[in-house]
């Protein structure tokens, strides 16, 4: 298991370095297990848009409601693409795009601006290069939406990608007021199973733990005064 990163290891202004060997302990959830949760957490997502979108439809039903069209028509459009939003990410986020081997970087932007056109923080995107591998992809667009999370009261999450030798690293800093990560956020990202806590928040986390050790990387993070800091490394090819 590895301890989160010394503050000091990270400068966004240059690519990170890993000196420190990988050495991850016995995966302690059963896929069955891994499954469930992750259908759990992807249900959650896709019930509130999908709940307000059939309230809506309501309020354009009741004849005592007319007064209200227009609201109602404003909920279902924006639920609409909430949850369409949601439904692109995450089919390429969890791995249900399976057919593509290389990902456009301006597609997974498009799909990480959309994850953010539905939180508080805004979101500032660089990746120089034209594509990324599956696994980078899948991490990268996990590493966002967890550094969406960090910022439950707004601030800016800096989304990054660059190549070193043969790996890509990937970066997220979330810089704001009560920047934070959950304690099941850690425990996931650590490679750790759930004791106690909100398992939709830690799920992810995991998955993106597992995801870049069977790829040969890893994930690790550090936490400061109104930032947070994840960082990713995966092979290139």
């Amino acid at each position: 298991m590895t301890d989160p990163m010394p503050e000091t290891d990270y400068a966004p202004s240059s690519a990170p370095t890993w000196d420190d060997p990988l050495t991850p302990p016995a995966e302690p959830v059963t896929a069955g297990e891994l499954a469930a949760q992750l259908s759990a957490r992807l249900c959650h997502d896709f019930v509130s848009p999908a709940s307000a979108i059939v309230s809506g439809l309501d309020l354009l039903e009741d004849p005592t409601a007319a007064d209200m069209r227009e609201d109602a028509m404003n909920l279902i459009n924006t639920s609409a693409r909430k949850l369409v939003d949601m439904l692109a990410f995450a089919r390429v986020a969890f791995g249900a795009s399976a057919s593509a081997e290389t990902f456009d970087v301006r597609e997974l932007e498009k799909l990480a601006r959309g994850v953010f056109a539905h939180v508080r923080p805004q979101m500032e995107w660089s990746t120089p290069m034209a594509g990324l591998n599956k696994t980078a992809a899948r991490a990268l667009l996990n590493l966002a939406q967890i550094g969406a999370g960090a910022l439950p009261t707004g601030g800016l999450a800096r989304i990054s990608a660059t190549i070193q030798d043969n790996d890509v690293l990937l970066w997220v800093e979330a810089v704001g007021p009560r920047a934070r990560l959950r304690p099941e956020v850690t425990t996931g990202l650590r490679g750790e199973k759930l004791e106690g806590g909100l398992g939709g928040h830690w799920v992810q986390a995991y998955y993106l733990h597992l995801l870049l050790k069977a790829a040969g990387g890893r994930v690790d993070f550090a936490v400061a005064e109104e930032r947070v800091t994840l960082r990713a490394r995966v092979a290139a090819d």
